[in-house]
């Protein structure tokens, strides 16, 4: 936490001295909830993924644009499932001018828990037109179980 000296205001009044300082804290506040849990900081590579349970497996989708399935790592351990890989740099000329430069570029790796076992053996990775799909299928213990309730 930043400790932040207090200065008085002036004896004069103003009016618009309070709605700079509202402002000031709501894009603190929108900014530091915009940021969600296990997204990277602006700048790195980030990439968004699903997590979906189905009946039997649960899926994760991963959009990573640009890469290919050798640039992706996908490993399982203690329950997280981790995507690691590397945006390479893209080649470009030194007679270019660059105006702006906003796609990231470099390491990566997002980790995300599963919420229920997986049967490692069986684990499945796709990778097709820049969206990398993770089946994950479900122990036998993790699955649900219908329960016959008997009436006396």
């Amino acid at each position: 936490m930043a400790i932040i000296r207090w200065q008085p205001r002036s004896e004069l009044w103003d009016p618009f001295a309070s709605l700079t300082d509202i402002q000031d804290e709501m894009n603190r506040l929108f900014d530091s909830s915009m940021r969600r849990a296990g997204m990277p900081q602006e700048g790195v590579f980030g990439f968004p993924l699903d997590v979906v349970e189905e009946k039997d497996h649960l899926v994760v989708r991963a959009n990573l644009p640009g890469l290919t399935k050798e640039d992706v790592t996908v490993t399982f351990h203690d329950g997280y499932l981790t995507i690691k890989g590397e945006k390479k740099v893209e080649a470009t000329t030194k007679e270019a001018n660059w105006y702006r430069q906003e796609r990231a570029f470099g390491s990566f790796s997002r980790s995300v828990e599963l919420p229920v076992a997986v049967d490692t053996k069986k684990i499945e990775a796709h990778f097709r037109d820049g969206v990398l799909s993770v089946s994950l299928p479900k122990t036998e213990e993790s699955k649900p179980k219908q329960i016959e309730v008997k009436v006396d």
